[in-house]
């Protein structure tokens, strides 16, 4: 596995690089060799309060992307979330495919420092995200979108051809929304 280092707002700390590669190990026998982990650290906060720290890491594989965020006041304990989570979704994945990677696996650690801001941005787009949309089921997409870790999926649905979003509910269940046109 390829590990590339992202920060936004986050100091250059070489000993978290050095931890969260020997962490993500765990996954190589998940992944072919030439998988690549982008793993993104921000931190943000106003002066005079306490800082939060995000740890984001995404692993595309075969195609798809996943995925797992958390925030926390501590990148140490987001960590310790978020590797799990990263394992238990590679986990379903080879049980569903019955995959098992059994080549041996190295790792890189590239480092890059993004802008720092602190700005309010007052609920103006601050970000904008293109991607390719899947013509599935919406079974697979809400299997995409947990492998995400997000809580809603666009599609283009397969048996009625329309765009459609799955989504997770409060109660624990799915949502589907689908236009009428």
């Amino acid at each position: 596995m390829i590990t590339k280092f992202k920060t936004k707002n986050y100091g250059d700390n070489k000993r978290i690089e050095r931890v969260i590669t020997s962490k993500l190990e765990v996954l190589n026998k998940f992944v072919p060799e030439d998988t690549i982990a982008t793993v993104m650290l921000k931190s943000f906060g106003k002066e005079g309060e306490q800082y939060k720290f995000t740890l984001e890491i995404s692993i595309q594989v075969k195609g798809q992307t996943i995925r797992s965020e958390h925030t926390s006041y501590n990148m140490w304990d987001n960590i310790d979330i978020v590797i799990p989570k990263l394992e238990s979704q590679l986990t379903k994945i080879r049980k569903k495919k019955g995959e098992y990677n059994t080549k041996p696996n190295s790792i890189i650690v590239e480092s890059e420092v993004d802008f720092p801001s602190n700005e309010n941005y007052n609920n103006k787009i601050v970000k904008v995200k293109n991607y390719n949309i899947s013509i599935i089921t919406p079974d697979q997409a809400i299997e995409e979108m947990e492998l995400l870790d997000h809580s809603f999926y666009v599609f283009l649905n397969a048996e009625d051809n329309k765009v459609s979003v799955v989504y997770k509910r409060m109660d624990g269940n799915y949502g589907l929304i689908s236009p009428e046109y």
